[in-house]
């Protein structure tokens, strides 16, 4: 396995590359890099892959974009790097934050993928219940008294509380550009997207994923035409980490197949 760098849109973005045949491109999640994916990628190449796995601008050893980036940036770097690697009629492996824009990418450009594995996918948002519209009305009052000039210091502090309770734990970490990239990003809703992709597609999820949950998963299988859902008992958020050899092992099946 090797690790490179190459300026993609003016950005320098770390990438690994290992193995020789078809290619798969893995997309990380929101948080993650090209390191959590390791063993999956190690897997995959052995059986006779190419895999690329890059840094997604703003994560791992890549640079952070100089202003928040919405879903089509991510898409129009993706393009880019596409293109820099020559790939075409390749494989994709997403997984969260990942699958979001790669059911962007999918919908532009389904020519240029053969079969896509979308793991634990975000980008659907559920109609809000009683008790979210419930917080979010907490957070507009909160916006208002958290306005005036004594008390605007302590309103990313409130905002943050305000999404734990949400369990976006992801815009908690995040600093700087990125807090105003998943703000821009969430907003999007790939709902109506979603039966617009034509690619024969695997849907992975975690039995006990919190962060995406089950749920999500059918509404994916219900709304992509051609696709299936492989439910993985006991497992959470990251069957990349909890489960790599398996995530390997139905991925190899899939694209044979």
């Amino acid at each position: 396995m090797k690790e490179e760098k190459v300026l993609i849109n003016g950005l320098k973005i770390n990438y690994k590359i290992a193995g020789e045949g078809p290619a798969i491109l893995v997309l990380h999640g929101w948080g993650g890099s090209s390191d959590s994916w390791i063993k999956v990628i190690n897997v995959l190449a052995q059986k006779g892959y190419k895999v690329i796995c890059p840094d997604l601008p703003g994560f791992g050893k890549s640079v952070t974009p100089p202003s928040a980036w919405s879903l089509d940036d991510y898409l129009k770097w993706l393009v880019s790097f596409i293109n820099y690697q020559k790939l075409n009629n390749f494989f994709i492996l997403a997984h969260s934050f990942g699958g979001r824009i790669t059911v962007k990418f999918a919908t532009v450009y389904p020519e240029r993928v053969k079969k896509i594995i979308l793991c634990a996918s975000s980008g659907v948002k559920p109609k809000p219940g009683l008790k979210t519209r419930i917080i979010f009305l907490i957070s507009k009052i909160g916006n208002m008294l958290f306005s005036p000039k004594p008390l605007l210091r302590f309103k990313d502090g409130a905002r943050n509380i305000f999404y734990v309770f949400l369990r976006n734990r992801d815009y908690v970490k995040a600093n700087g550009t990125m807090k105003e990239t998943i703000k821009k990003v969430l907003t999007e809703d790939l709902f109506p997207e979603l039966d617009k992709i034509e690619n024969k597609t695997l849907l992975i999820w975690g039995e006990k994923d919190k962060i995406v949950p089950l749920s999500y998963g059918y509404i994916f299988n219900k709304r992509i035409k051609n696709s299936e859902l492989k439910v993985l008992p006991k497992v959470g958020h990251s069957p990349h980490l909890e489960v790599p050899e398996k995530l390997a092992e139905i991925s190899l099946n899939f694209y044979k197949n």
